[in-house]
C-alpha cells in the first residue's frame, strides 16, 4: 500500500514517546491511575493521550488512498508523539467497506525501500503484483509479507469478487544489516491458538505458544485477537519489547484502560504480561510488538532510509526509472548512448542534461543496461521490472522544501 498524501512529511523515527509524561509515582505524575493527561499541550498533535497507568492512546487520522474519490484509510503510525513500536513504523487500517457503494482498493505500481510491508485482512481479497516477479492473492488468515530491501515496486487491487473489504497494512523498518537485502514476498497461512473465550491468529513472531512460519530479521509480534463478550486474555510477553493494541471492533481494554474505537494503545518496555478485556460485544483487535529498533530512521512517502540524502536519491531513481523525470548524474540512464538525448559523442539534448523517458524502463533499454549500477553502487534498475499491460505507476510527490535534520 502506498502513502498517497500529496505533501508527506519527512519523519525522523525513534523508539519511545517523544515527550513522555512523568511515570506513576513521580512528583508531577497524576495521583489517580485511571486519570488521563492530555499531551497535546506539550507540543504533540491533538488527540494523543497518556494514561497514568502507562498506556499511551494514539488517535487515528483519515487519509485518502489514491485521490479525492479513493477509499479512506485510518492511520495511527507514525505520529509526532510516537513513530515506532518496536520496528513497526506504519499502520493503516480500513473498512469494513461495502464495495457496492464504496470505492474499491486501487493502488497502482509504487515503490518501497528499507522496509517490509505486511498485509492482513479480516474480509475480502487483494491481488498483489511486484517487481520481484511475484503475484499473490491476499486472503483472510494468510499473511503476505513483502520485503522491499534495496528497492521494489508493487501494486494492490481488491479482487473483482470482493464485496466487503476490511483489513490493515503495516510496515516495519529493516535494521541496518538487512535494509539492502534482495526483495522478496512471503505468503503463508498464519498459526492459530485458542482458549476459553478467545482466539489468536499469529501472523508474525511467537505468541501464546505458537510461532508464525514467516521469518523476520528483527524480533516482532503480530496477531489478530478475537474475544467473546466479557472474556479476558492474559498474555506473557517479552519485557524487552514494546507493544501496541489496535481496536478494530467491539469494546476492549488494555491493562484496565479502555481503548476507543480505531485507536492504538501503546505500552513501553518493562511489562511481562498484557491483560486484554472484552466488553459486552465480541472484540477484534490487532496486537503488535517488538524489540526497539535502536536505530534512527528517516521515512518519507514510501521510502525508509537513514538520511535526507538517501531519501532524495531513492526518489530521483524512482522518478527516472518510471519515466517521470530526467535522470540525475550517476544514473545509468545518463550514461547509455542513444538514450534520453545522450549522443554517442557524450553530448546531451536538453538544458538539464537529459530528458524524461515518458514511460517506465523496459524492453531493449532495460536489456542494454542489465548489470549496470548507480554511481553509489545501487543496482539498476533499483525498482525492478513490471509485467506489461498494467496501470501507469504513481508519481512521487515533491520533496519537502525544508531539509529534515536527524535527531533522536
Amino acid at each position: 500500500m502506498s502513502n498517497t498524501e500529496p505533501r508527506p512529511a519527512e519523519q525522523v523515527c525513534v523508539n519511545g514517546p517523544q515527550d513522555p509524561t512523568p511515570p506513576p509515582g513521580a512528583p508531577d505524575a497524576p495521583a489517580d491511575p485511571a486519570s488521563v493527561e492530555d499531551r497535546s499541550a506539550s507540543g504533540l498533535r491533538d488527540g494523543v493521550t497518556r494514561t497514568a497507568a502507562g498506556v499511551e492512546l494514539l488517535e487515528p487520522r483519515d487519509v485518502p488512498l489514491g485521490g479525492p474519490r479513493a477509499m479512506t484509510v485510518r492511520r495511527t503510525l507514525p505520529q509526532r508523539a510516537r513513530s515506532l513500536v518496536g520496528a513497526w513504523c506504519f499502520l493503516d487500517f480500513y473498512g469494513p467497506d461495502d464495495l457496492s457503494v464504496s470505492t474499491p482498493m486501487r493502488v497502482p505500481r509504487h515503490p518501497h525501500t528499507g522496509l517490509a510491508t505486511v498485509s492482513w485482512l479480516f474480509s475480502g481479497r487483494i491481488d498483489h503484483i511486484d517487481s520481484a516477479g511475484n503475484w499473490a492473492t491476499v486472503r483472510p488468515g494468510e499473511v503476505a509479507l513483502m520485503t522491499a530491501g534495496r528497492g521494489i515496486t508493487h501494486s494492490e487491487y481488491s479482487s473483482v469478487d470482493t464485496t466487503t473489504l476490511h483489513g490493515a497494512q503495516l510496515w516495519y523498518a529493516l535494521p541496518e544489516e538487512h535494509r539492502f537485502t534482495t526483495p522478496r514476498l512471503d505468503s503463508r497461512p498464519a498459526e492459530v491458538a485458542s482458549g476459553d473465550g478467545w482466539r489468536a491468529t499469529v501472523f508474525l513472531g511467537e505468541l501464546l505458544g505458537v510461532r508464525s512460519p514467516v521469518p523476520t530479521p528483527v524480533p516482532l509480534t503480530g496477531a489478530e485477537l478475537r474475544l467473546e463478550p466479557g472474556a479476558e486474555l492474559e498474555i506473557e510477553v517479552p519485557a524487552e519489547h514494546e507493544h501496541a493494541l489496535l481496536h478494530v471492533s467491539g469494546a476492549v481494554a488494555l491493562d484496565g484502560v479502555d481503548v476507543a474505537a480505531d485507536h492504538l494503545a501503546v505500552v513501553d518496555v518493562g511489562r511481562e504480561r498484557l491483560r486484554i478485556t472484552a466488553g459486552e460485544e465480541p472484540v477484534i483487535a490487532l496486537l503488535l510488538g517488538g524489540e526497539p529498533l535502536g536505530e534512527q530512521i528517516v521515512m518519507w512517502w514510501n521510502f525508509v532510509g537513514r538520511s535526507h540524502e538517501e531519501i532524495a536519491a531513492y526518489r530521483a531513481a524512482y522518478q527516472a526509472e518510471m519515466g517521470f523525470e530526467a535522470p540525475e548524474e550517476g544514473s545509468p540512464l545518463r550514461r547509455a548512448p542513444g538514450t534520453l538525448g545522450v549522443a554517442d559523442d557524450g553530448g546531451r539534448d536538453g538544458a538539464d542534461g537529459g530528458v524524461a523517458l515518458g514511460e517506465p524502463v523496459h524492453g531493449a533499454l532495460r536489456d542494454a543496461l542489465a548489470g549496470s549500477a548507480y554511481a553509489d553502487g545501487r543496482a539498476f534498475p533499483q525498482f525492478g521490472d513490471f509485467p506489461p499491460g498494467q496501470e501507469a505507476p504513481l508519481p512521487a510527490p515533491e520533496l519537502p522544501g525544508v531539509r529534515m535534520r536527524p535527531r533522536g
